[in-house]
């Protein structure tokens, strides 16, 4: 039984903004290899230093409670987390809770998208970056594209809020289906986002190399289509665009282009209970030895979320051009 306690209404840092946005990861395990995410040969956490889903659920409760209103649940590959279903049933429909949405390679959604919605998840994001078969398995290394595919189509028939495509472009790889994926995903009357590559851990390029700025992007999409710029928002970083005469919102993240920390609202959560206050810096806490030693008293986990908002940097710190990455650590274990 949870101790109960009466927490600040919000989360405001030395800066002013409030943090009403939480990523947790629930996994650093994959069953892609993507080459901007992780490494080929992947060394896994053991299962005793990652949350449990319980302490996973308390931890969101304690966020909404917050004053956290959207919760995004992500990995490595969330839904290849054995009982996951079991964590977004317990939260799905948490009083206070606006949108619980999830990041997935799609790979799953076959088989878990229905669940998925009935369990409360309203929007979902789903990694592409190729059409192309060959491009797609030379991307993840291990990924089937008919599988995602498929799992797209599950994910339509669900009937979600909003399913969106996140695309990372890289130069001399997929760059030149910029526009094929955008026509896809017009044609599947679905959203999407295209990631600048973020220099997180060591990969086998370098990320100069294949660097693509978001800015030409808009520059060769808008050479086919007529994009006018949006003042929606989903609640994250993307600025975005849509096409008149279609159900398609074009997102742009561009955190090497176009800073966007100014206006941060959110944190994320490693799967080991690390609350990291920047995807692009180092400043954390570690929640998890509080959810260990308090098993049924919240108050020390919320003092130490409170105090950690005064320790929220300004802004990352990314820079391709450095030969070894300021973070030294995968995106997929910080949370994608």
């Amino acid at each position: 039984m949870r101790k109960n306690v009466m927490p600040p209404a919000t989360l405001i840092d030395s800066f002013g903004r409030k943090v009403d946005y939480i990523r947790l990861s629930i996994t650093d395990r994959c069953d892609f290899r993507c080459v901007y995410c992780m490494s080929e040969d992947m060394t896994f956490l053991p299962r005793d230093e990652v949350l449990s889903l319980e302490e996973s659920a308390r931890l969101v409760k304690v966020f909404v409670d917050l004053g956290v209103s959207k919760v995004r649940i992500t990995g490595g590959e969330p839904l290849v987390r054995k009982n996951a279903l079991w964590l977004f049933e317990e939260v799905g429909h948490l009083p206070g809770l606006r949108e619980l949405v999830v990041t997935t390679n799609g790979s799953q959604l076959e088989h878990q998208a229905q669940a998925l919605k009935k369990a409360g998840v309203k929007r979902i994001n789903i990694s592409l970056d190729s059409l192309d078969e060959t491009r797609f398995r030379k991307i993840t290394r291990v990924g089937e594209l008919s599988k995602v595919l498929r799992g797209i189509e599950a994910a339509k028939q669900a009937g979600f809020e909003n399913i969106k495509l996140n695309t990372v472009l890289m130069r001399g790889i997929n760059d030149d289906e910029a526009l094929a994926l955008l026509d896809f995903a017009i044609a599947q009357e679905i959203d999407i986002s295209y990631i600048e590559e973020m220099p997180l851990g060591e990969v086998d390029h370098t990320r100069d190399s294949t660097y693509v700025s978001n800015d030409a992007t808009l520059k060769l999409l808008k050479d086919h289509h007529n994009l006018i710029s949006s003042t929606e928002s989903t609640g994250g970083p993307a600025h975005y665009w849509r096409i008149p005469h279609t159900n398609t919102r074009v997102g742009f993240i561009s955190p090497h282009s176009h800073n966007f920390c100014e206006s941060c609202n959110r944190v994320r959560i490693t799967c080991k209970g690390e609350l990291y206050l920047c995807l692009g810096q180092e400043s954390k806490i570690d929640l998890m030895p509080l959810l260990r030693q308090y098993p049924h008293d919240d108050q020390p986990l919320i003092d130490a979320i409170v105090n950690s908002m005064t320790i929220k940097p300004k802004g990352h710190d990314f820079d391709i051009k450095r030969a070894t990455p300021s973070v030294i650590r995968f995106m997929s274990m910080t949370g994608g």
